[in-house]
């Protein structure tokens, strides 16, 4: 051991410096004291610092810096000797009164070191003031402009080039509603509420759904009473709805119908009914609204004729004991016999479970194609082809008052309006090129 050599570590075999050459790497010279030369470097770079970023030029690397205050310290680098670049003939000489052009590579470096450039002064820029940032929500904003445009275009789409007219009734209609100022009669009907709503939510359905085709709308009375009497079908009543808006559409006048106790009976359902002009289904009510001058709709069949199976399509039904005749009669109104074709295929009634209906309190729980194995979309009725009639008025002005306690009186006329709506049907039915169509 005592006469091993030593080898610093990281000499590369060699005593002395590590890195085997010739000049002090920048750490050593960090560690020797400076020169006045090296501190006119350092001053010069730490002024060149203290110019604003914006106005300086890049800050020269570290290995910049460190090349530099070598050149100052230890002289200027030995560069390799060229040789002038001998001028051609037609090079012009220098100009006299000028001073020599001297090659950038014949300059000696001595002439560099001997007269150090001396760092610009810094460029003062003046402050710019403070510029004002608005902090906004996250996501899309739109303007008032921008949204008052984009309601108008949407207002036009829905109500036509008159869309302010109607806007203002609808603003009209729901202040009223609000206040409670509208009408009722003494059935509670509410015609404003009939026509803004009711009828105008079961239009679309008429008009684009079923397609109704109404036929002979002339044979119902201007003004003054009279009784419509319609088949009845489809399982739930949809066409008693439909008849009513075809009504309304075609003379503008309201039918008033005549609904059953069931109907009356239901949470929703009755507030609707009473509010859209039905009331129940008695000879006083109808005596009442007929001697008013009231448009009645009555439709004799009942649950049997939108409870019958679809077997038994367009086929009536017994009509009962013939009271409706009997209010016409003392009335002395005109009836119209009303037949409709294209109800019965809205939901075919294919089968029927009496004991579950009878534990709801429902004269039947019908089973369709779709109900109830596609649940709630079951209830959506299929597009059928509707064709609506209004048939010839069978007067009844011309019979006696008592003639309306004439049992067989009463039984005659029904079994004629009842045979009126069946060969109606059946000419209906032949008329209608398809169900769908």
């Amino acid at each position: 051991m005592g006469d091993a050599e030593i080898i610093p570590i990281g000499t590369r075999g060699r005593p002395g410096r590590g890195t085997g050459e010739s000049k002090p790497s920048s750490n050593s010279r960090s560690l020797a004291p400076r020169s006045a030369a090296r501190a006119r470097a350092v001053e010069a770079a730490e002024a060149a610092e203290a110019v604003p970023a914006r106005d300086r030029t890049p800050a020269p690397t570290d290995a910049l810096r460190d090349r530099a205050a070598d050149q100052a310290v230890d002289g200027p680098v030995e560069r390799p000797v060229e040789r002038p670049v001998e001028r051609s003939v037609e090079q012009p000489l220098d100009q006299p009164g000028e001073p020599p052009v001297v090659p950038a590579q014949s300059r000696r470096a001595d002439d560099v070191t001997a007269a150090p450039r001396t760092p610009a002064p810094p460029v003062l820029v003046p402050e710019r003031a403070p510029t004002r940032t608005e902090h906004r929500l996250p996501g899309p904003s739109i303007s008032p402009r921008e949204l008052l445009s984009s309601f108008t275009s949407a207002a036009k789409e829905v109500f036509g080039d008159s869309w302010e007219p109607r806007l203002a009734e609808i603003l009209a209609f729901l202040r009223r509603r609000l206040t409670g100022d509208y009408a009722v009669d003494d059935y509670g009907f509410d015609e404003e509420l009939t026509e803004q709503f009711l009828l105008a939510a079961l239009r679309p359905l008429a008009q684009k759904w079923f397609r109704i085709d109404v036929i002979g709308a002339d044979n119902i009375p201007a003004h003054g009473g009279a009784l419509v009497v319609s088949n009845h079908s489809g399982t739930v009543p949809v066409d008693g709805l439909m008849t009513m808006v075809s009504v309304h559409d075609q003379t503008g006048r309201h039918l008033r119908a005549l609904g059953a106790d069931l109907v009356f009976k239901l949470p929703v359902v009755a507030d609707l009914a009473r509010r859209g002009g039905a009331t129940l289904a008695c000879n006083e009510d109808a005596e009442r609204m007929l001697r008013g001058g009231e448009l009645v709709g009555v439709w004799p069949e009942g649950f049997k004729g939108i409870g019958k199976p679809f077997s038994e399509r367009y086929k009536l039904q017994r009509f009962g004991r013939g009271g409706f005749v009997s209010a016409a009669i003392r009335t002395g109104v005109p009836i119209v016999p009303t037949s409709v074709v294209g109800a019965e295929e809205i939901y075919p009634l294919v089968g029927n479970v009496p004991s579950l209906a009878r534990l709801l309190g429902i004269p039947y729980l019908p089973i369709t194609p779709l109900f109830p194995l596609l649940g709630p979309l079951g209830m959506i009725p299929l597009p059928s082809k509707w064709l609506i009639e209004f048939g010839e008025p069978i007067r009844t002005d011309d019979y006696d008052t008592g003639a309306a306690d004439d049992p067989m009186l009463v039984f005659n006329v029904t079994d004629q309006v009842r045979e009126s709506i069946q060969q109606t049907l059946y000419t209906l039915l032949v008329k209608r090129r398809s169900v769908f169509g």
